[in-house]
């Protein structure tokens, strides 16, 4: 058989096994994670629903304590996001989110036996505590299963689930109250006894579907294994530091097709020991405080949003079952939108781009809300609200996996991004008070300049990936392998160059 036949053969082969490998990963992996943070965000936001449904009344809350029982959530959820990722990898991925999420079913549980304020606080304060290391340990897990470039449209699939855990939360709420009297428990009870303990038997699923890393994978084949390994390393590999500019990668298949049998160890199994330099560097990078605002000023609106908007129809004039009914339908034009931008801003290669064309769409909706005189127009500014602050979250999520290289790097600076745009959660639970019923027009406005600021630090995040590009290709950015090496010699860090190098270009 003659090279150019060989060389065709192999290519073939290849091209076959990333289909395989990625329809397999999306199989297994992908239904798991979403259906994990759907119950995550159903588990902290069915709060909402539960209020509407008797919750305040019951446990006699006055003023200002439900906001506050939302606001203490994130404080240990904030807490808890870095030293989860951190631990992830000794504990393995698949252990460590079993872990969590029977942990917090069995709180979500136990928020359908609350008496009274403290009580209802001090659960809270644990379902933070627990629920914190779900979306960076998810985030991490993900871009070490899938490519660069490959990611947002999964993380776009498992964000979609928080789209979708309104809609079906909303739906849920309206059966499940219909419990209300039965074993003498009040309907809102049951709303949490019962997604709680739906919760904890999932739990069970996260330990034995999702695999702890590719090499582990016992739905791939060896050969399946060493490619989806193989085609990682390749992705992330990076000139060797003696040499600044060799011949530059290519996407094609055709010219990557002729290593891929050799072994290739796991970047989760890799063994990279852990450097409080490189957790350094994940907390101060500029790209992570840049993200990390813009995510903060937009996930306050989101989460206003999510625990708010069951009240805010309420006073649209709707009650009870179609209350309940009437908070679905933004919700599944979110998830719609959320997919659909995901799998664009994949092929295209951009991320900070499309949370500047869908925030407007985010504002629009704010200002339709504070002007308008009909509760027709409020509700359709309400439509605008989710489906644009909902499909930018997993632009914000992907550029931080995509923008650092290094494992401990990638894990803090993946946690950090989420604990500052969390911090949005002290805002975001009081903006909504009783006293601006119906319209609840101060909370719209501090919503719409939480979510302006937002854009503008998007900006200066997409602007800055261009500038440092440029940089880079300019050979500005040649004496980070001078710097690098003095650190070997020094044996001051054993960890990889990773996003230092000259030739590792950020995704804007």
């Amino acid at each position: 058989m003659s090279e150019v036949t060989q060389t065709l053969d192999r290519t073939s082969r290849a091209r076959a096994l990333e289909k395989t490998v990625l329809r397999k990963l999306d199989c297994r992996i992908l239904p798991a994670v979403t259906i994990l943070y759907l119950v995550s965000f159903l588990d902290r936001s069915n709060i909402g629903n539960a209020k509407i449904a008797g919750l305040e009344k019951d446990l006699h809350l006055h003023g200002t304590q439900f906001n506050t029982s939302l606001a203490v959530f994130f404080i240990t959820y904030i807490l808890s996001e870095i030293p989860s990722n951190i631990v992830m990898k000794k504990f393995k991925p698949n252990r460590w989110l079993g872990f969590l999420v029977a942990a917090w079913g069995l709180v979500t549980t136990l928020t359908g036996l609350t008496q009274n304020f403290a009580g209802l606080v001090a659960i809270r304060l644990l379902l933070g505590l627990l629920e914190g290391g779900l979306v960076p340990g998810v985030v991490l897990y993900l871009s070490c299963m899938y490519k660069r470039h490959e990611l947002q449209f999964r993380i776009g699939i498992f964000y979609a689930a928080a789209s979708l855990s309104g809609a079906f939360g909303g739906l849920l709420a309206s059966g499940i109250v219909q419990m209300d009297g039965v074993l003498k428990l009040a309907g809102w009870r049951w709303i949490f006894i019962l997604e709680g303990i739906a919760t904890t038997i999932l739990s069970i699923m996260t330990i034995f579907v999702l695999p702890c890393d590719v090499a582990s994978a016992k739905f791939l084949t060896k050969e399946e294994k060493d490619y989806a390994l193989w085609r990682l390393k390749q992705d992330d590999e990076l000139p060797s530091i003696d040499h600044l500019h060799g011949t530059p990668k290519s996407d094609a298949i055709e010219l990557r097709v002729t290593s891929y049998e050799s072994p290739i160890s796991d970047p989760m199994s890799e063994h990279e020991e852990f450097e409080w330099r490189e957790l350094r560097r994940g907390i101060f990078d500029i790209q992570t405080w840049l993200n990390g605002l813009s995510f903060f000023g937009f996930i306050t609106s989101l989460y206003s949003f999510s625990y708010f908007f069951p009240t805010i129809v309420s006073g649209l004039g709707y009650s009870g079952y179609q209350a309940q009914l009437h908070t679905v339908p933004p919700y599944v034009l979110a998830v719609v939108l959320t997919v659909a931008v995901s799998a664009l801003s994949d092929r295209v290669k951009l991320r900070g781009p499309f949370v500047l064309v869908l925030l407007p769409l985010t504002m629009i909706g704010y200002i339709i809300a504070i002007e308008s005189k009909t509760n027709t127009a409020r509700y359709i500014g309400s439509c605008l609200i989710a489906a644009g602050t909902y499909a930018s979250v997993p632009c914000i999520l992907t550029a931080a996996a995509n923008n650092s290289s290094g494992h401990y790097k990638r894990a803090t600076s993946t946690a950090v991004q989420t604990a500052l745009a969390n911090a949005s959660g002290f805002i975001a639970t009081f903006i909504y008070t009783p006293d601006q019923m119906p319209r609840y027009q101060k909370g719209h406005t501090i919503a719409l300049a939480c979510v302006v600021f937002a854009w503008f630090m998007s900006a200066v995040q997409v602007l800055h990936c261009l500038w440092e590009n440029k940089a880079r290709r300019e050979g500005r950015r040649d004496s980070n392998i001078a710097k690098y090496r003095v650190l070997l010699n020094a044996r001051l860090t054993k960890a990889p160059i990773g996003d230092r190098h000259p030739d590792f270009m950020f995704t804007p």
